[in-house]
């Protein structure tokens, strides 16, 4: 990520939090301690934030997001950073089991993202909340595209829609592709109560549900539950997933896909 880019994330992240440590930072931005208290020292310096100790507080909301509605979950351009090979080899293989000319849905998300590049030779009907997805394959593949109805959170690039007369329910898919901050005996994870209801009514729409999910999100817990594992139909991770868990998944009738992990 540019400094540039991180440094306006930053700043989102404090007009939303007001208050935010180091540590916090770090971990949502996917940057080291002491790169973040470097940004942290020069945008103190040109009056853009308050250091105080252990790390910042917003001066006044940012002007450009003082307006906007915010969702909890990570950063979308510092998550697709993390891990980007194995992600790589899971979109592959997720993509690989779609035939052109066929109706998929893929939710937004880093992991789906990176479906991208094997997606720009293919012929399917995609819809997706994925603002940056969709602006990748309108441009670089011939896919049919279609977007849900709603406001862009520009922190996650997603579409969503709080209304029920947009577009979904008149999609019909065989397969939903999405990523998760963490999937275990509890089912899949989710970070905020929008984001849950927007994927259960995606979720509405398909036949079947693949996720995917590299070795570190196997087992991770979140504050929320999307749906419970009965409902997952083809889990795709790498071979680094903790064999405890992929005995649970199996038993709960789900495919387990497995790629190389490299170095992960």
């Amino acid at each position: 990520m540019l400094e540039k880019q991180r440094h306006h994330l930053l700043l989102e992240l404090l007009a939303e939090q007001g208050f935010a440590s180091v540590p916090v930072l770090s971990e949502q931005l996917r940057a080291s301690e002491a790169t973040i208290r470097r940004d942290l020292t020069k945008l103190a310096s040109k009056g853009m934030l308050q250091k105080i100790r252990g790390g910042a507080e917003s001066m006044a909301p940012v002007e450009s997001t003082a307006n906007r509605k915010h969702l909890k979950g990570t950063v979308f351009l510092a998550n697709k950073e993390q891990h980007q090979d194995v992600k790589t080899r899971i979109a592959e293989k997720a993509v690989s089991l779609c035939e052109d000319g066929e109706s998929i849905i893929i939710n937004g998300g880093s992991s789906t993202f990176m479906m991208k590049d094997a997606l720009a030779n293919r012929h399917l009907n995609i819809l997706t909340n994925s603002f940056a997805l969709a602006s990748d394959l309108a441009e670089n593949s011939d896919n049919q595209i279609t977007l849900p109805g709603g406001e862009l959170y520009r922190k996650q690039s997603i579409v969503l829609s709080s209304f029920e007369n947009d577009c979904i329910p008149n999609y019909h898919a065989t397969k939903m592709f999405m990523g998760t901050p963490g999937i275990g005996e509890f089912g899949l994870m989710e970070t905020d109560p929008m984001l849950v209801l927007s994927e259960q009514k995606l979720l509405k729409q398909a036949d079947k549900l693949y996720v995917l999910a590299d070795s570190s999100k196997i087992g991770k817990r979140s504050s929320l539950i999307l749906c419970s594992l009965n409902e997952v139909d083809v889990l795709i991770t790498d071979d680094k997933a903790d064999p405890k868990y992929m005995k649970i998944f199996e038993e709960h009738g789900i495919q387990v896909l497995t790629v190389p992990s490299g170095d992960l």
